[in-house]
């Protein structure tokens, strides 16, 4: 979809109203561990700045249950942010209400103001129109580059759009994600070659579906690695599996058999007698071929396998990556994520990691700075994939 910008409008003395996803972890002593999130914000930021705009910004955090809880305040990405541009951010206790609207008749433009955790008001994941009006009662134009919650029709992410009488318009970071999970997955350079992983073969059916339109090589990893197998009459031991999803994946290597596309599987496996999660921690660690033996699991894929997926990576022009290849965050169960990894940034191909725990994964392996792109969705990246449509998407103004 060519969706307009804001490099296609006037900002200049404009009040806008930019959705941004700082939903960032936070420890107990309101340091921020990871600030992925707000150095992806940046481009967009700056460029209204530069461009005179009053930026007043809107983000979610957490999952606050309760209304307004300290541990949920943005207050210390006000902070962060502050650095990260070089000039003052204003804090406002509140996104709605009189505080907010002072501090935005007070503003300069190129000034900055950050909004108090929207979900502190029920009202914003119910979209409901009234705070939606509220939002848009003290904005000239709607910004969204929150992709990460572009998949949900909410107040600040769609609501606003439909009573804001400017332009609706995409950031940078949307526009980037589009680009790449969006024309570059549709018209790939071939070969196309797309890693699934993760847990469950129910969590990722609809993109296989869709995905197998349009791949020319399927490699599966990960738990759900061991439903396909089990489909196949494979014996998986402990290891973590969907009985139930045993049609579901003979379907998928079905039609991967009549489209022509090379759908592989382990052939290899990393398995264990004993796997703790919580305390990072595993027994015996053992690899073998074929079937798992009672009592153990699977854990991550074999060097076997590692080697013929690394292969078929190495031969792509388009790669595209979603989900661990087993327990990666244990260091023990994490060797077959971290090739995988390391094989996606080596390739001569434009590669994309399909947000989530792959882009955790690779940030940890060490790979991330040489790869062509990283999703700043999880649900989002997905739902985008499987040809969903996204309410904070649909809303913004086309070209």
């Amino acid at each position: 979809m060519a969706i307009k910008t804001v490099k296609d409008i006037n900002v200049s003395g404009k009040r806008c109203f930019v959705r941004c996803d700082f939903n960032v972890p936070v420890d107990p002593n309101g340091t921020i561990t990871d600030q992925t999130r707000i150095v992806g914000a940046l481009p967009t930021l700056k460029y209204l700045i530069e461009n005179k705009a009053k930026v007043i910004i809107a983000s979610h955090l957490g999952r606050p249950k309760a209304g307004p809880a300290p541990e949920f305040s943005l207050k210390p990405v006000a902070a962060a942010l502050a650095e990260k541009l070089g000039q003052p951010v204003t804090f406002v206790e509140d996104c709605i209400g009189p505080k907010v609207e002072a501090a935005i008749a007070a503003m300069k433009d190129g000034q900055v103001i950050l909004l108090e955790n929207v979900r502190f008001y029920k009202g914003e994941e119910k979209n409901d129109p009234e705070l939606s009006k509220k939002f848009a009662a003290f904005s000239d134009v709607f910004v969204n580059d929150a992709f990460g919650t572009a998949h949900r029709a909410h107040c600040s992410t769609a609501g606003i759009a439909e009573f804001i009488k400017g332009p609706k318009v995409s950031g940078f970071l949307i526009e980037e994600e589009l680009k790449f999970l969006g024309e570059k997955t549709a018209k790939p350079d071939r070969p196309f070659c797309v890693i699934l992983g993760g847990a469950k073969v129910s969590d990722k059916i609809t993109v296989i579906d869709a995905l197998l339109e349009k791949a020319n090589t399927i490699l599966i990893g990960g738990a759900m690695a061991y439903t396909f197998g089990v489909a196949q009459g494979a014996k998986v031991g402990s290891s973590m599996n969907e009985p139930d999803k045993k049609e579901t994946a003979l379907s998928a290597i079905a039609k991967a058999k009549k489209k022509g596309v090379k759908f592989l599987l382990p052939i290899d496996h990393v398995i264990t007698d004993k796997l703790d999660f919580a305390n990072k921690a595993v027994g015996e660690l053992k690899v073998v071929e074929g079937d798992i033996p009672d009592g153990w699991i699977g854990i991550d894929i074999g060097p076997k396998t590692v080697e013929l997926y690394s292969k078929e990576i190495a031969a792509s022009k388009t790669v595209l990556w979603n989900g661990p290849m087993g327990v990666f965050e244990i260091k023990a169960c994490a060797k077959g994520t971290f090739a995988v990894a390391k094989a996606v940034a080596e390739a001569k191909a434009c590669s994309i990691i399909g947000g989530g725990d792959s882009v955790k994964a690779i940030n940890k392996s060490g790979y991330g700075k040489q790869v062509t792109f990283m999703s700043t969705g999880g649900g989002a990246s997905l739902e985008f994939l499987e040809g969903k449509t996204l309410p904070g998407v649909e809303v913004l103004d086309k070209r």
